[in-house]
Order: C-alpha cells, then structure tokens, then sequence
C-alpha cells in the first residue's frame, strides 16, 4: 500500500474555490466534489474534508456563548441532582423522626 499522497496548501485552496465557485452555480455538492476531483486528480472524500475544514474556519466561534450555555447546563443538571438529595433527605429526616417517636411511645 502506498503512501496517502500529500497536497500543498495552494491546491487545497484552488479545489475549495473552485468547488465553491460550482455549487454558487448551482451544481450539487456532491457533482461539483466529483468534478473538481478530477480536474485536480483529488478524491472527492478529500475535498469534502478539505471544504468542512475550510467552513469551518471561516465560522466565527463565540467562545463565550458557547462556555456559558455548557456552564448553564451544568448548573442545571446539578441543581436537579441538589434537588433529588434534599428529598431524600426529607424523607429520611422523617423516618427517623416517626422512628424516635415510635420508640420513646413504647
């Protein structure tokens, strides 16, 4: 088996525009990965790798919208757990306490 082949930056580049420049055209994903690809001698899994990267990098992240929101669900998810303990400790409380009395009645 060979060696995966590798490609410089300039022609991943070129393969995204060009793929961008035929989906803005109005040919499919997939059509537009299979033809780039071999224009370019490049397999379309390639490219689809090479294109997510590229979108990927191009979207804004939001770093703090997204440490909030899991610091949220964190706290929700342990306000939950807080809330099933204290229950059961209501209810254990109240064991005893009917236990206490049970025994001193006697």
């Amino acid at each position: 088996m060979s060696a995966p082949r590798k490609f410089d930056l300039e022609t991943r580049e070129r393969a995204v525009r060009m793929y961008a420049d035929r989906v803005r055209d109005g040919e499919s994903k997939l059509a537009a990965r299979k033809r780039v690809g071999e224009l370019l001698d490049v397999n379309p899994a390639t490219l689809r790798n090479w294109v997510e990267s590229a979108e990927n990098a191009a979207r804004p992240v939001e770093a703090s919208g997204l440490a909030l929101a899991d610091e949220n669900a964190r706290l929700k998810k342990e306000n939950a757990e807080l809330r099933r303990a204290n229950e059961i400790l209501k209810t254990a409380s109240a064991f005893f306490a009917q236990a206490e009395l049970d025994r001193r009645l006697r």
